[in-house]
C-alpha cells in the first residue's frame, strides 16, 4: 500500500486551514449584515428561503451542483480527479456551520460596527482564497467552474470569472426580490468584497509562495 508523500499532505493541510479561515470570513460577513462576498451570495439567500437549509447545507447543494454544471460541460476533457472537489465542498460547507455558530453571539447594530465585521470578514475570505492557492490540491467546485467555461469557450479567465460572480449576484438579488420580499445578502458588503478578496489575496500571496518554497516541497 503506497503512502501519501508528506508535501502532499502539507499541502492539504494547509488547504484544509485556508477553508476554516475562508469559512470565518464568510461568517463574519454574514454577521456584518452588509451582504456577503458573490460566491456565498447565492447560498445564503438559499438559507433564508423555506428551504430548511443552513447557510453550509445551501452551498454544499450549490457546490455539487457547479460540479454536476462542470461534467457536463467538459464532457470526455472532464478530469476525474477535479472530482475530489466534492470533499472539499462537504468540509467548506460544515466548517461554514461551524463557524456561523461560533460567532452566533456577536451581535452588532451601529453601522461602523457592521462594517468592521465585513471588512474582516473580507480579510479572512482573502486570506483563505491565498492558502488555497498555495496548497494547490484542487480547485473549488466555484473555480471550477470558470476554468470549465474557459476550455470550452473563448474567453479570458479574467473576465469569466466576473461574468460568473455577476450571474450568482443576479440570481441571489432574483430570489431574494421574489421570495423574501426585499434584498438580502446583496449589499455595499458584497460590492467591497468583489474588489477587495482579490487584492487581499493577491498580497499574502507574495509571503506564501515563500513560504511555499520552503515547507511545501
Amino acid at each position: 500500500m503506497k503512502t501519501i508523500p508528506k508535501h502532499m499532505l502539507r499541502r492539504c493541510l494547509l488547504l484544509v486551514v485556508g477553508l476554516v479561515i475562508m469559512a470565518f470570513g464568510v461568517a463574519f460577513s454574514i454577521k456584518a449584515g452588509l451582504g456577503t462576498s458573490p460566491i456565498s451570495s447565492l447560498p445564503y439567500v438559499l438559507s433564508l428561503l423555506p428551504l430548511h437549509l443552513t447557510v453550509g447545507t445551501a452551498t454544499i447543494a450549490m457546490h455539487v451542483t457547479l460540479i454536476i454544471l462542470q461534467i457536463l460541460l467538459l464532457r470526455r476533457r472532464y478530469d476525474p480527479f477535479q472530482l475530489a472537489q466534492l470533499p472539499v465542498a462537504l468540509v467548506f460547507g460544515s466548517l461554514t456551520d461551524f463557524s456561523v455558530w461560533a460567532l452566533q453571539g456577536i451581535n452588532v447594530s451601529a453601522y461602523p460596527a457592521r462594517w468592521l465585521l465585513c471588512i474582516i470578514g473580507i480579510l479572512l475570505v482573502g486570506v483563505g482564497v491565498s492558502f488555497e492557492v498555495t496548497a494547490n490540491v484542487v480547485t473549488l467546485a466555484g473555480e471550477g467552474m470558470v476554468l470549465a467555461v474557459c476550455k470550452v469557450f473563448p474567453v479570458p479567465f479574467g473576465n469569466a470569472k466576473i461574468g460568473f460572480d455577476v450571474t450568482l449576484v443576479v440570481i441571489a438579488s432574483v430570489l431574494s426580490l421574489l421570495f423574501l420580499g426585499g434584498l438580502y445578502g446583496v449589499r455595499e458588503g458584497t460590492v467591497a468584497a468583489a474588489f477587495c478578496v482579490g487584492l487581499v489575496a493577491r498580497q499574502v500571496n507574495r509571503p506564501m509562495r515563500r513560504f511555499a518554497q520552503r515547507v511545501l516541497d
